[in-house]
């Protein structure tokens, strides 16, 4: 490696040299405040070489270029690593200088110099070839022809702009000023060594580069470490016609997401959400799976090609292409993947489905899935899913239904059922049996709580009645109340004398909703004539509706146990699973904290006994345990608790958690509900009688079982208590 200082004017008129902006690369991205700023800089150098009196005239650093140099031929080609924005600005700003100038010499000065090599390989003999989605713009521009929108365009544009207004306001300033001012922005350019045993990484290079800033998305990262060892020719190649087309635009914004799923397939374990505090951690595991798990990196784009157009069928809402070719499971299969990813939407089960469509699609050691299994493997999933969102159930889902990914090839084989993995799930992740989902559905406010589902709740019982498909994404389609949110006289004579109690438990209760073509048409109508408009309804449970004389509480009761059983009828379970308990009965009883799904285990269960270092601790609550936790950590030593008091915001992000009387007193003595919320550590609630000193410790207790479990973790890493050593025992009924 060597590094060079070189002004930009020097850097862009070597004519030996022309500079290839590997398709790896980010398109174009500079916007209004860059371009100003670079401005600015150049109009700064400017007035100081106008200013007579300045002696030192003025410089500007404008970063790193990092090049990777190939001889082509006669020329040299300079791979761009790092800088490439920078020097497309620079090369936008001679345009629009060019494009400016009147001077017929002094535009072909700008286009011979700096613009255009005629050693060039590249199209048009252009000094610079612009990534993928850049190039025609760019090449449009340097040639003076109509580029294509885009931030190529715009910059362009503005530049043209600013040059101008600023020329008018400046009648003495011309072209030689400008390019005296690129003699005085300067960058340091890297250059990479290619030497034996002495050449740098340039994928080293590149990540060390991009460790500040915007952080690149995992989707970058990943194309770049793909692509950047490779020669231009073959990036250009592999980019252009493989990795563009059949991976990035495919899939478009949900490439990133495609990468983390197709890992927690690949690897049937959690990995947290793409975001830009963990981006890189998922990409070097991305690239240690890459390099345990392929010969070379064409095998693995092979892998990725496959599985990105199967994913396009996960997260695409409408999906033209052919799943199956029996049409009419197609298009069962395609409206079940748009039911589990999109009405529903979940994430949890995207990569558990891309290893289904994995076995469907292909054969794998001569096992498949057929389209039949596939559908009732769907249709169950979409059951699970849609019960559980009824009980308002989402926790846990994401991070443990991933591990089903290792059951897919015994799934595939028939040896194990998709009801028979659902249904022994821990309690916080079981599937609601019918008693579960007809008591919360006799007594949830439908409407309101499960607003994000209700429409596909009704539609699918309209379907399975009708045996024909309902538009319920149609915006016509709605949900019509039989019994209005504004009651008028009309109705409160319906309703009788006890319309205001039965408004009230009724309104957004099933029993009272049904979907319509004509929500707005009949709104506060009354109750006849409703049934009138109803009557050219296509839909077919308003036919109850219609033969009821009155709507009053009896009717709507009648009618809410007719939709709870249309609801088990179309969301079914299998006889023997429909009273069942549907979830994991413990095998054991007794867990150590360093089970990793400890939490996820505890959950739903209770605790009787708390183990710690051989000392047998009875609870009767996760608000006990964690208690007699902090009971026990001030026995083995009080400087342990007096430490755990004062880092508490550094180790949970929360101030008071532990607070002495005083503070205490001041936040909480005249909020009872507060006061309910904290013991003393000798476990009894604050009492105005209680004789009190500065000292006494209160702890809060108002905590869930993994909030219990998470603080308690946290306290014995702090102090380096082996996990092995504390223990929980868990009643073992549900």
């Amino acid at each position: 490696m060597k590094t060079e200082n070189h002004s930009i004017d020097e850097i862009l008129s070597k004519n030996a040299t022309s500079f290839f902006i590997p398709p790896f690369q980010r398109a174009y991205a500079w916007g209004r405040p860059e371009i100003e700023r670079f401005f600015k800089d150049v109009l700064r150098i400017i007035e100081s070489e106008l200013d007579k009196n300045q002696n030192d005239k003025l410089e500007h650093f404008f970063g790193t270029l990092v090049i990777k140099e190939e001889k082509v031929g006669f020329a040299n080609k300079s791979i761009v690593i790092d800088g490439q924005q920078r020097l497309t600005t620079c090369l936008l700003f001679l345009i629009s200088l060019r494009d400016l100038e009147k001077d017929l010499k002094n535009k072909e000065f700008i286009t011979e110099n700096y613009l255009k090599n005629n050693y060039s390989t590249f199209q048009d003999k252009i000094k610079l070839k612009q990534v993928t989605k850049d190039w025609d713009s760019f090449r449009a521009l340097i040639n003076n022809q109509n580029p294509k929108p885009g931030l190529i365009t715009i910059a362009y544009q503005l530049f043209i702009k600013m040059i101008k207004e600023y020329k008018e306001l400046n009648s003495d300033i011309d072209m030689k000023h400008f390019i005296i001012a690129l003699q005085r922005i300067n960058v340091a350019v890297i250059f990479l060594d290619e030497r034996p045993y002495k050449g740098e990484d340039p994928q080293i290079i590149f990540e060390t580069l991009n460790s500040l800033g915007k952080p690149l998305t995992l989707s970058d990262l990943i194309r770049n470490y793909i692509l950047l060892n490779m020669n231009s020719e073959s990036q250009s190649e592999i980019y252009e016609n493989i990795w563009h087309p059949m991976i990035e635009e495919i899939l478009n914004d949900n490439t990133s997401e495609f990468f983390r799923d197709y890992l927690q397939l690949k690897l049937s374990k959690p990995i947290k959400a793409v975001s830009d505090s963990n981006t890189k951690e998922i990409y070097f595991l991305f690239r240690k799976f890459v390099e345990n798990n392929f010969r070379n990196r064409n095998d693995f784009i092979d892998d990725i090609i496959v599985y990105s157009k199967w994913y396009k069928w996960i997260v695409s809402e409408e999906v033209k292409d052919i799943i199956s070719k029996d049409s009419e499971k197609n298009k069962q299969i395609i409206e079940l993947l748009r039911n589990i990813f999109h009405d529903i939407t979940s994430e949890a089960f995207k990569p558990f489905v891309l290893g289904l469509l994995e076995y469907n699609q292909t054969k794998r050691n001569n096992i498949t899935i057929d389209d039949d299994d596939f559908i009732s493997i769907l249709k169950i999933i979409q059951i699970y899913l849609i019960r559980r969102r009824v009980l308002g159930l989402t926790q846990g889902e994401n991070k443990s239904i991933v591990f089903l990914c290792s059951r897919i090839k015994d799934l595939a084989q028939k040896n194990v059922s998709i009801l028979d993995l659902l249904t022994q799930m821990p309690y916080n992740l079981r599937f609601p049996n019918d008693e579960e989902i007809s008591k919360k559905l006799m007594d949830m406010n439908f409407y309101e709580d499960l607003k994000r589902y209700s429409k596909f709740i009704l539609g699918k019982i309209e379907e399975n009645n009708a045996k024909v498909a309902v538009d319920f994404r149609n915006t016509k389609i709605t949900i019509e109340h039989i019994m209005p949110k504004t009651l008028n006289e009309s109705w409160k004579q319906e309703l009788g004398e006890n319309y205001e109690s039965i408004h009230k438990n009724y309104l957004h209760n099933i029993g009272n909703l049904i979907l319509t073509e004509f929500n707005s048409e009949i709104s506060n109508g009354s109750f006849s004539n409703k049934k009138l408009r109803l009557n050219s309804s296509s839909l077919k449970y308003r036919l109850f509706i219609i033969n009821k004389e009155k709507w009053d509480e009896q009717s709507i009761s009648e009618h809410q146990i007719i939709m709870i059983k249309w609801f088990l009828e179309t969301f079914n379970l299998p006889m023997n699973y429909q009273l069942s308990a549907n979830k994991k009965i413990l095998d054991k009883t007794i867990f150590s904290f360093a089970d990793d799904d400890i939490m996820d285990i505890a959950e739903g269960n209770k605790p009787v006994e708390f183990i710690i270092e051989n000392k047998n601790i009875y609870v009767s609550s996760w608000q006990d345990v964690f208690l007699k936790f902090i009971q026990y950590i001030k026995i083995r030593n009080e400087h342990d608790l007096d430490l755990i008091i004062e880092k508490q915001y550094e180790l949970f992000n929360k101030s008071d958690i532990f607070m002495k009387y005083p503070e205490f007193k001041n936040h909480y003595l005249d909020n009872l509900d507060m006061l309910n919320r904290y013991k003393k550590l000798d476990g009894t609630f604050y009492q105005k009688s209680d004789d009190q000193n500065d000292q006494n410790l209160y702890v809060h207790i108002n905590i869930s079982s993994r909030q219990c479990i998470r603080r308690i973790l946290t306290i014995i890493e702090e102090f380096n208590i082996s996990k092995d050593l504390v223990k929980i025992r868990l009643s073992n009924k549900n």
